[in-house]
């Protein structure tokens, strides 16, 4: 397994690569401090499990190197570290493609449980992105819900390769090539889905997948199909 870590500040990249070695000794650890140093490692290493982004790094914006990191390799999950985790940022994250997003605040055991999570195949969001109407939010001493099966949602094991797919920012068409499917039969499968998650987008769809704890176990076979 290798993961790209990006950021420019010496003392949260050694703290991160040590987390991530801590985590699982097998994992090798690319690293990068700015924009262009990220793409430059992300063409050389093709076989990328995952990327960790900061937001705030010298030579591109956070926003701008998602973009172009989702773009040039859409089956990479990216998941965004950052200083700052208000819900807009939280938000546009995840509209931007982002896979999870873990505030650089989280006390050493969240960013653990966070990163256990989005290994096992869950989704991680801060507390702070399900405050309710009503200015109530999850417990932030439960950082990372019990991982679930897509089955405790309702969900069919093709609609959680769909789901998998579909949180990763995939459209219906590309999501109709992986999974070798008709447009019409995708077009179903979603609508079943966000109606299981109550949610009406693939925004809703990610903050969902984060609240329920779902771990999507399909993930890495999807991103292999979509190849």
């Amino acid at each position: 397994m290798k993961v790209l870590v990006i950021d420019d500040h010496p003392l949260i990249l050694e703290a991160l690569k040590q987390v991530l070695r801590d985590l699982d000794p097998e994992i090798e650890v690319i690293e990068a401090r700015d924009g262009h140093q990220a793409i430059d490692q992300a063409n050389l290493h093709s076989d990328l499990s995952l990327v960790l982004l900061d937001l705030s790094l010298p030579c591109k914006h956070g926003f701008e190197l998602l973009a172009e990191l989702r773009s040039d390799s859409p089956e990479v999950p990216v998941v965004v570290l950052s200083a700052s985790e208000d819900r807009d940022t939280v938000l546009r994250a995840i509209n931007d493609g982002a896979m999870g997003f873990i505030p650089k605040s989280s006390k050493t055991e969240v960013l653990i449980a966070a990163l256990r999570l989005v290994f096992s195949g869950g989704v991680y969001l801060p507390p702070s992105v399900f405050t309710s109407p009503s200015g109530a939010t999850f417990d932030p001493r439960l950082p990372a819900p019990a991982t679930r099966s897509p089955k405790d949602a309702g969900l069919t094991e093709r609609q959680a390769q769909v789901l998998a797919l579909l949180v990763q920012g995939k459209s219906n068409k590309l999501i109709c090539r992986a999974l070798d499917l008709a447009e019409g039969t995708v077009k179903i499968h979603v609508t079943a889905i966000l109606r299981a998650l109550n949610v009406s987008n693939r925004t809703e769809a990610l903050v969902a997948v984060s609240r329920m704890g779902l771990r999507l176990d399909t993930l890495a076979p999807a991103r292999a199909l979509a190849r």
